[in-house]
């Protein structure tokens, strides 16, 4: 799975929620809840990033029986590239402390 681009923040947040199945609008309070804030994805940035993660079969639509709510989740594959993410970040997070604690 090298082969694909690293995600974004915010397409690795999205991912993230989707480890188990969601809709849109709770997708968003889970990233903001979760950050406390920080981490704040309107519904035209999420909506554009699921049609992406839909075309790369990232993730699926789980569940169609509510027409009125989309529910999506993570794919194989999509949780195949949400660990290889994960995998880089903590070797990201691990160097920059290393280096600050170094410094001390």
């Amino acid at each position: 799975m090298k082969s694909l681009e690293q995600l974004t923040d915010s397409v690795f947040y999205i991912m993230a929620a989707l480890t188990k199945p969601s809709h849109g609008y709770a997708i968003m309070n889970l990233i903001e809840e979760t950050t406390k804030g920080d981490v704040v994805i309107g519904p035209a940035s999420l909506y554009t990033i699921i049609k992406k993660l839909l075309k790369e079969e990232l993730i699926i639509l789980h569940d169609a029986s509510d027409s009125r709510r989309k529910v999506y989740v993570l794919t194989d594959k999509g949780r195949e590239v949400l660990t290889e993410d994960i995998k880089r970040r903590k070797v990201m997070i691990e160097l920059a402390e290393k280096g600050l604690m170094e410094e001390s």
